[in-house]
């Protein structure tokens, strides 16, 4: 079979800026954890460019080398780190009051984190009402705080004297927001940000200013952010790649790992029960009734479109999925989610799976952190722009196109996410049919 034409790659050589609106214990746990991997004092465990292998040709040619070994990636020790927050400890002591890494380890690294100053963030109450920002910006619209973003951005990149950017949003969950018409268009949003509309949040406004100064932006919590015609518009007139939404770390994790299985061996499921607590600053701005529906909405659509109840209404038409989420500050960044599942088998018979997640939320979502700048940095460098749904494999909430439905199964979208680097490489995709190895050896015979 001949191999497609290999898509030309700009070069990765350089300095790339990772930007981080929201340097808490999820920024600061990234941050110390590549300079902790660059100085040989740890692994990238978690962390597919790093770690992960993909298949090349037919499994009788026996090649798996790892990604970064096939296609064209930026190093982690290219990394220069930038961002904003609405408090103004340096990573350092960020990260020691986050409590998710060893002081021991963070003094081995405490010179280069002492370094990393955030700069004062763009901050609105009514979206993040738990929070009190002391650390914050002060303009008389929010045309002139993108543009006080803005110029961050630019003296960022003359300062280190980048080549490229990647924005990664690692900031709080904001209350729940439905796509008005000021977000319907880029001169509606233009003209609301200079009217102080409030349906235009804070993390709209570091996206814009992202997308302006062309640097590709993907969003880790589950706000609207760039997930609205406006941004789409902006990323396609800059040619920027932008992706989303919401980290897929702990509980809705185990759940794109389950489900698929239970309906591949069609497994009925009457009732998914998830409770979660946690005690970090997420969890204190999850305590907020508003912020908590925009965190509900991203994990109660997972099951939906996995198990498609409309193509199969006997095995999941009548399912109840609940989803709570309890602030416990003694818990910190160590949370535990329980899922009791409710299902049934054959004749209809019951049975119940029961999980007990005692996960580390930063540590989880570290590894994701990594990847998203690292690919964000290659699609622009192979010149995509707009949603990249290939990269939905990290994302509670994928984004996608008004036409389309999500893909929320991990293996499709691992499967999608591998067959977009051996499209980039040259490669052909695997559809794991496999037939033919089956005619080759009855032919030989």
């Amino acid at each position: 079979m001949n191999k497609q034409k290999k898509i030309s790659l700009k070069s990765k050589e350089g300095k790339l800026g990772v930007l981080l609106p929201g340097m808490g214990a999820v920024a600061t746990t990234f941050i110390a954890g590549v300079i902790a991997i660059n100085k040989k004092i740890g692994k990238p465990y978690g962390s597919i460019t790093q770690m992960g292998t993909i298949r090349l040709g037919k499994r009788t040619e026996k090649n798996f080398p790892l990604i970064k070994d096939f296609i064209s990636l930026v190093e982690p020790a290219q990394m220069v780190f930038g961002g904003w927050d609405i408090f103004p400890d340096n990573a350092y002591e960020t990260a020691l009051k986050a409590s998710v890494l060893e002081k021991s380890l963070l003094d081995n690294i405490k010179d280069e984190l002492v370094s990393i100053n955030p700069w004062k963030g763009v901050f609105f109450p009514e979206y993040v009402k738990r929070l009190n920002g002391t650390y914050i910006k002060s303009a008389s619209t929010k045309w002139d705080y993108a543009n006080l973003l803005r110029e961050d951005i630019q003296k960022f990149r003359e300062e280190h004297k980048l080549d490229r950017i990647v924005a990664i949003w690692c900031g709080s969950t904001e209350i729940y927001l439905e796509p008005e018409e000021v977000h319907q268009s880029l001169e509606s949003f233009e003209k609301g940000l200079k009217n102080n509309h409030p349906s235009i949040s804070a993390s709209m406004i570091y996206a814009y200013a992202c997308l302006k100064e062309k640097v590709s932006f993907a969003n880790g919590a589950p706000n609207l952010t760039v997930d609205i015609p406006a941004m789409w518009e902006l990323a396609k007139k800059n040619r920027i790649p932008i992706s989303g939404k919401d980290f897929k770390t702990g509980q809705t994790l185990v759940k794109t790992i389950i489900a698929p299985g239970l309906k591949a061996r069609m497994l009925g499921i009457r009732g998914w029960f998830s409770t979660n607590i946690l005690g970090n600053r997420d969890g204190e701005v999850l305590d907020d009734a508003d912020s908590f529906k925009t965190k509900e909405v991203s994990k109660l659509g997972v099951l939906e479109y996995i198990l498609q109840p409309k193509l199969y209404p006997e095995l999941y038409r009548e399912l109840c999925h609940v989803v709570k989420i309890n602030y416990y500050p003694p818990r910190g960044d160590n949370k535990e989610g329980w899922d009791n599942i409710d299902i049934f088998g054959w004749l209809g018979y019951p049975m119940q799976i029961k999980i007990d997640f005692l996960c580390r939320d930063s540590i989880l979502a570290a590894p994701i952190v990594l990847d998203l700048a690292i690919f964000m940095d290659l699609a622009q460098r192979a010149g995509f722009y707009g949603i990249q749904e290939w990269l939905s494999f990290y994302f509670k909430s994928p984004m996608h196109l008004p036409a389309l439905y999500p893909e929320h199964d991990v293996f499709i979208q691992l499967m999608k996410l591998k067959n977009t680097l051996r499209f980039l490489g040259g490669e052909d995709p695997i559809t794991h049919m496999g037939l033919d190895y089956y005619d080759y050896y009855d032919l030989k015979e």
